[in-house]
């Protein structure tokens, strides 16, 4: 037993304990001795393969079982690396902490960094201290897009945090939801090889079909919310405008901007030509007074619901 944990990495308790559960066939006796043979490491093998997997050992027993019985592990074995492959066609890269520097703005926060490698965002390599595994450089270019644009890296990666949680959120629940329609089949039982095989050929063909799905939802969702806080915030600069701002009519613009309505109610009401122009692109020259109009209102009402709600 004492070679037979040398040879395997597992220790002696371990390989009892694996004995007494029926895992791990018991040895040949030869007289006072066990034998262990090639048999049995290749079983230790198989259970640490499948442990480091996330099998309990009692999955494991139905496995190794089925596998006594002629069924086979090679097609389960085969849906595990399926499943187990990189969901992404990103590939890790390496960079120095001088080049990390240098994206960030040239200037160095230790705190930021350590937030990174508590995130996972940046992978420390012992044998090189001054350089760092990058697992998704796409997602580190895009940290350093948003900081250029101003926003404080505790910021960006807070924000990770909660957007991390969002996304594990969502990627369990599609996980039970092809689990309940898909593939319950084929995890109530220790699968055969065939139906292994055809698991791990569905897990191919569904890989890619969360992300579609959660990529068309976000453009989806960006389109409507960033609409509407352009909106709304173009409202509050209309509504808040000073009163002695720039007339629309003396910068490039539309000119005056009365509110829908017969024209003798108009009045004309001095906006930022920079509101101005902005409203333009967002809704079309033809628009603009409506837009306006609409924003304002929106606000008025709001105010007073709101003071009725503070009157009670």
């Amino acid at each position: 037993m004492e070679d037979l944990a040398r040879h395997s990495g597992a220790t002696v308790r371990t390989i009892r304990g694996y004995q007494d559960r029926g895992l791990l066939p018991r040895p040949e006796r030869r007289g006072r001795a066990n034998v262990y043979r090639d048999t049995h490491l290749s079983r230790l093998r198989q259970i640490a393969g499948l442990l480091d997997r996330g099998y309990t050992l009692a999955s494991i027993k139905e496995l190794l079982e089925a596998w006594d019985a002629g069924r086979g592990l090679g097609g389960v074995l085969g849906l595990v690396a399926e499943v187990e492959r990189p969901w992404s066609d990103e590939e890790a890269a390496r960079m120095t902490r001088a080049e990390l520097n240098e994206k960030f703005g040239g200037t160095r926060d230790d705190a930021a960094v350590e937030d990174a490698v508590e995130l996972g965002v940046l992978v420390r390599l012992p044998e090189t201290p001054d350089e760092f595994l990058v697992p998704s450089p796409q997602e580190l270019a895009v940290a350093a897009e948003l900081h250029a644009a101003g926003v404080p890296l505790l910021a960006i990666s807070g924000h990770l945090r909660e957007l991390r949680a969002q996304v594990e959120h969502i990627a369990g629940r599609f996980l039970d939801f092809t689990t309940e329609y898909v593939f319950q089949q084929y995890l109530d039982h220790p699968p055969t090889d065939a139906e292994a095989t055809e698991a791990a050929s569905l897990v191919r063909r569904l890989r890619p079909l969360a992300q579609q799905t959660v990529d068309a939802e976000l453009a989806r969702a960006m389109r409507a919310l960033a609409t509407r806080y352009l909106r709304r915030h173009l409202g509050e600069t209309a509504i808040s405008a000073p009163a002695d701002a720039a007339p629309a009519t003396t910068s490039p613009g539309p000119g005056p901007v009365p509110p829908p309505g017969p024209a003798a109610d108009a009045e004309p009401v001095p906006l930022p030509a920079a509101t101005v122009r902005a409203v333009r692109e967002l809704v079309g020259a033809a628009h603009i007074a409506a837009f306006i109009a609409a924003a304002a209102e929106r606000e008025v009402r709001a105010r007073t619901m709101d003071a009725l709600a503070t009157r009670r």
